[in-house]
Protein backbone atom coordinates (compact mmCIF):
# COMPACT_ATOMS: atom_id res chain seq x y z
CA UNK A 1 0.00 0.00 0.00
CA UNK A 2 1.55 3.36 -1.19
CA UNK A 3 1.17 6.55 1.24
CA UNK A 4 1.15 10.07 0.18
CA UNK A 5 5.08 9.68 0.16
CA UNK A 6 4.54 7.60 -3.13
CA UNK A 7 2.52 9.74 -5.10
CA UNK A 8 4.98 12.69 -4.48
CA UNK A 9 7.59 11.29 -5.89
CA UNK A 10 5.26 10.57 -8.99
CA UNK A 11 4.37 14.42 -8.58
CA UNK A 12 7.58 15.44 -8.85
CA UNK A 13 8.46 13.52 -11.74
CA UNK A 14 5.79 15.10 -13.78
CA UNK A 15 5.70 18.74 -12.55
CA UNK A 16 9.72 18.79 -12.90
CA UNK A 17 10.38 16.79 -15.77
CA UNK A 18 12.84 14.45 -13.16
CA UNK A 19 14.31 11.26 -14.38
CA UNK A 20 14.32 8.05 -12.11
CA UNK A 21 17.89 8.34 -11.70
CA UNK A 22 17.25 11.97 -10.40
CA UNK A 23 15.10 11.00 -7.83
CA UNK A 24 17.10 8.28 -6.80
CA UNK A 25 20.48 10.47 -7.05
CA UNK A 26 18.37 12.66 -4.36
CA UNK A 27 16.88 10.35 -1.56
CA UNK A 28 19.35 7.40 -2.13
CA UNK A 29 17.46 5.41 -2.61
CA UNK A 30 17.93 2.58 -5.82
CA UNK A 31 16.65 3.12 -8.97
CA UNK A 32 14.51 0.15 -8.86
CA UNK A 33 13.04 1.20 -5.52
CA UNK A 34 12.04 4.88 -7.11
CA UNK A 35 10.10 2.63 -9.93
CA UNK A 36 8.50 1.26 -7.50
CA UNK A 37 7.26 4.26 -5.29
CA UNK A 38 6.03 5.65 -8.88
CA UNK A 39 4.27 2.46 -9.48
CA UNK A 40 2.54 2.81 -5.98
CA UNK A 41 4.11 -0.79 -4.89
CA UNK A 42 5.97 0.59 -2.18
CA UNK A 43 6.23 3.58 0.01
CA UNK A 44 9.78 5.61 0.43
CA UNK A 45 10.27 5.44 4.34
CA UNK A 46 12.93 6.70 7.28
CA UNK A 47 15.95 8.98 5.08
CA UNK A 48 14.30 7.78 2.10
CA UNK A 49 11.16 9.76 2.72
CA UNK A 50 13.02 12.65 4.25
CA UNK A 51 15.23 13.38 1.37
CA UNK A 52 12.35 13.17 -1.20
CA UNK A 53 10.20 15.63 1.13
CA UNK A 54 13.35 17.87 0.56
CA UNK A 55 13.50 17.24 -3.46
CA UNK A 56 10.01 17.89 -3.59
CA UNK A 57 9.87 21.27 -1.92
CA UNK A 58 12.88 22.34 -4.11
CA UNK A 59 11.31 20.91 -7.60
CA UNK A 60 7.50 22.93 -6.70
CA UNK A 61 9.56 25.94 -5.83
CA UNK A 62 12.28 25.52 -9.27
CA UNK A 63 9.11 25.58 -11.34
CA UNK A 64 7.55 28.89 -10.11
CA UNK A 65 11.29 30.48 -11.39
CA UNK A 66 12.15 29.02 -14.05
CA UNK A 67 10.19 26.41 -16.53
CA UNK A 68 9.80 23.42 -15.59
CA UNK A 69 11.65 21.88 -18.44
CA UNK A 70 14.85 23.19 -17.35
CA UNK A 71 14.49 22.15 -13.84
CA UNK A 72 16.39 18.67 -14.71
CA UNK A 73 19.00 20.54 -15.62
CA UNK A 74 19.56 22.91 -12.71
CA UNK A 75 19.01 20.19 -10.69
CA UNK A 76 22.80 18.72 -12.08
CA UNK A 77 25.02 21.44 -12.97
CA UNK A 78 27.47 22.75 -10.66
CA UNK A 79 26.27 26.05 -9.34
CA UNK A 80 29.00 28.35 -7.83
CA UNK A 81 26.47 29.14 -5.07
CA UNK A 82 26.89 25.67 -3.93
CA UNK A 83 30.37 25.61 -3.80
CA UNK A 84 30.14 24.46 -7.53
CA UNK A 85 27.96 21.05 -5.93
CA UNK A 86 25.01 20.11 -7.45
CA UNK A 87 21.53 20.34 -6.03
CA UNK A 88 20.89 16.75 -6.37
CA UNK A 89 24.15 15.40 -4.48
CA UNK A 90 23.73 18.42 -1.84
CA UNK A 91 20.27 16.82 -0.79
CA UNK A 92 21.39 13.62 -0.96
CA UNK A 93 23.62 14.48 1.56
CA UNK A 94 21.21 16.12 3.47
CA UNK A 95 21.87 19.52 2.85
CA UNK A 96 18.50 20.87 1.98
CA UNK A 97 18.93 24.33 3.42
CA UNK A 98 21.96 24.98 1.28
CA UNK A 99 19.68 24.97 -1.81
CA UNK A 100 16.57 26.46 -0.33
CA UNK A 101 18.74 29.58 0.38
CA UNK A 102 20.23 29.64 -3.42
CA UNK A 103 16.29 28.68 -4.52
CA UNK A 104 15.23 31.89 -2.12
CA UNK A 105 17.88 33.88 -4.12
CA UNK A 106 16.03 33.07 -6.80
CA UNK A 107 12.86 33.51 -5.84
CA UNK A 108 13.67 37.30 -4.83
CA UNK A 109 15.37 38.15 -7.98
CA UNK A 110 11.98 36.81 -9.41
CA UNK A 111 14.16 34.94 -12.53
CA UNK A 112 12.05 33.06 -15.12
Amino acid sequence: MATAFAGEAAHIKEIGHLTVPDIARATGANETTVRAWLRADRSPSGTHAERLAELSSIVERLVQVMQATYVPVWVRKPIPLLDDDKALDVIAKGDYRRVSRVVAGLEASGAV
